[in-house]
């Protein structure tokens, strides 16, 4: 099997799944924003400034999301790519190095910001992050075997 069109053809479901995954954090902080600023009530000041912190602390979530969805699919994209390239040890190395560099910077986004609400949607981000990861696995597993499966129906076809 060509190694370098299977890698390109697993590139193009990982940006797939990548415009996907920011096009629903877009849309959910729309829709978070519009509530947010539906929820002050009044014409006072302290409604706006209620407004202006919640508005606040939704711009921070969406970067950590977008921070987090552009990570993953960086590393998702590598592992796969070194695994059709190079031995399985480099693999297992950069996912090791990967994986502590995404939890620290998310410690240090917690540690900095102790709110509940960030912690929250952290876990939430977490848990769409594995979705996300573990679909894309199974897309690029599928994607290699029927790769591979055609490549040797042709060749014990042809040959």
């Amino acid at each position: 099997m060509d190694s370098s069109n299977t890698a390109a053809a697993v590139v193009v479901v990982v940006v797939v799944v990548v415009i996907v995954s920011l096009v629903v954090v877009v849309v959910v902080v729309v829709v978070v924003v519009v509530v947010v600023s539906g929820c002050g009530g009044g014409t006072g000041s302290s409604s706006s400034v209620v407004v202006a912190a919640a508005a606040a602390e939704v711009v921070v979530v969406v970067l950590v999301v977008v921070v987090v969805v552009v990570v993953v699919v960086v590393v998702v994209v590598v592992v796969v790519v070194l695994v059709l390239v190079v031995e399985v040890l480099v693999v297992v190395i950069v996912v090791v190095v990967v994986v502590v560099v995404v939890v620290v910077v998310l410690v240090v986004v917690v540690s900095s910001r102790i709110i509940v609400v960030v912690v929250e949607v952290l876990v939430v981000v977490v848990v769409v992050v594995v979705v996300v990861v573990v679909v894309v696995v199974v897309v690029v597993i599928l994607l290699l075997c029927c790769c591979e499966y055609y490549y040797y129906y042709y060749y014990y076809y042809y040959y």
